[in-house]
């Protein structure tokens, strides 16, 4: 009798949390909501959300706002998120240093990316990408190969770490065995400008950072780490049409809620930024800036996160990388 009892109050409990988890409370959103991006101003990361932001608000009919709490090379946001009331009034929004963070700073990293953390949608997706200079004198990953056993080359990334640096690691040091020197920048805006300059002759970078001085002319692209080609960039080679096949890396951008965010506020927030990425002027905003919208449910983004985790902890653990 005892455990029969047992059993339908804890049968009971279920549903009523279950319940509780289906439903948006009824005034929700009541107060504004705050995105905490986990990096500086003018990078992908930022301009992702920022360029929704507005809509967002005027859908939610609760203003959004945009708070950027740089540091420790994504870390320090994604703190800041983790200890925030899962009330669905502040949600993180990163890059892909949340899912090579974990292996790279371990414990350092201040946050567990399977426990923290409810993943809502990816925003933004852009494949990373190789370019020199415009004055350096190569045309293609081929030469520059040549050109940097030579001991000409230093190469600029956003930071030791970042999933551009890891992508030209893998690719200078695991496969060609080159000494290239490493030149880390804090952000993606300094280190395309660093190759812009000259101040490297080489950048590593998301696609995003040098799209517009590409299209300029003030830098060349050799080679992109995506899938396929893109429409925006049709005479840039994937790495695996060079012969890298492996090689197939993305910088994206990604809402998370902190862990205990009913699931139905969740779900909400996620229709509302899928509604928004559908419609074609943000995808032709999006498109401009060098960056892919994406989209999918709460599930598919799950699913998409966790795959990346282990990607980059495989890249992490093939090229030595180590924080700075």
């Amino acid at each position: 009798m005892f455990f029969s009892l047992k059993t339908t109050a804890t049968l009971l409990l279920v549903a009523i949390t279950a319940t509780a988890h289906a439903q948006v409370p009824r005034d929700y959103p009541s107060k504004p909501i705050k995105m905490v991006v986990s990096f500086p101003p003018g990078g992908p990361t930022d301009s992702s959300i920022r360029m929704i932001a507005e809509k967002l608000g005027e859908i939610l009919k609760q203003p959004v706002f945009v708070e950027n709490k740089a540091g420790a090379a994504g870390n320090l946001g994604a703190q800041s998120v983790a200890g925030a009331a899962p009330d669905g009034y502040t949600f993180l929004v990163t890059s892909s240093a949340y899912a090579v963070n974990p292996s790279l700073y371990g414990a350092k990293a201040g946050y567990n990316p399977d426990k923290d953390f409810i993943p809502v949608v990816v925003l933004s997706t852009q494949p990373n990408v190789i370019s020199v200079n415009e004055k350096v004198p190569v045309n293609s990953l081929a030469e520059l190969k040549v050109y940097a056993a030579n001991g000409k080359a230093s190469f600029s990334t956003p930071g030791s770490g970042t999933t551009p640096h890891l992508t030209c690691e893998n690719i200078f040091r695991v496969l060609w065995k080159s000494d290239i020197v490493h030149v880390p920048y804090k952000g993606a805006g300094p280190a395309s400008l660093a190759v812009v300059s000259g101040e490297t002759p080489v950048g590593c970078t998301a696609a995003f950072g040098v799209y517009q001085f590409a299209k300029q002319g003030k830098v060349k692209i050799l080679g992109i780490s995506s899938e396929k080609r893109l429409a925006s960039l049709p005479d840039v080679p994937t790495f695996a049409e060079l012969g890298y096949a492996d090689i197939n890396d993305y910088t994206w951008t990604t809402v998370f809620a902190p862990a205990g965010t009913p699931q139905a506020i969740v779900d909400k927030m996620n229709r509302a930024m899928n509604q928004i990425l559908d419609m074609p002027e943000f995808k032709v905003k999006f498109d401009k800036g060098g960056l892919l919208t994406v989209g999918g449910t709460p599930a598919e983004t799950a699913t998409y996160i966790t795959s990346e985790i282990a990607h980059w902890s495989k890249i992490v653990k093939s090229t030595g990388a180590k924080p700075e």
